[in-house]
């Protein structure tokens, strides 16, 4: 399996993508930096996993993936609130971080289940 070639590592990095050029322009670092870190992390941990050899490592790095998501949605509803982020594009955000934890729960029991 590569993982270049899963739609839900493509759409999260282009999620990824998008937080970094959205929050370029917001001077409190330590919420610009959390906010695109756990972004990068979700991308990055399924790559890592889906090159694991075991199906549990898999599945391991799948799960910190989802962890991650759950932490950036967290962060953009924050973030919304504080007025940090454009409701509108969060409000795109949160409905993508949802679909993407569908796509890795999927993704997740694929691995649970071989």
């Amino acid at each position: 399996m590569n993982f270049e070639n899963l739609d839900v590592w493509k759409r999260s990095a282009r999620l990824s993508v998008d937080i970094y050029r959205s929050t370029a322009d917001i001077k409190d670092y330590g919420f610009r930096e959390q906010l695109t870190r756990s972004g990068l992390s979700v991308p990055s941990n399924i790559a890592e996993g889906v090159c694991r050899e075991s199906y549990k490592e898999k599945s391991r790095f799948i799960d910190i993936a989802r962890a991650s998501l759950a932490e950036a949605r967290t962060q953009i509803y924050i973030g919304t609130e504080i007025g940090y982020l454009n409701k509108s594009t969060s409000q795109q955000w949160i409905i993508e971080t949802k679909e993407l934890a569908a796509m890795l729960t999927s993704l997740k029991n694929k691995f649970d289940n071989s």
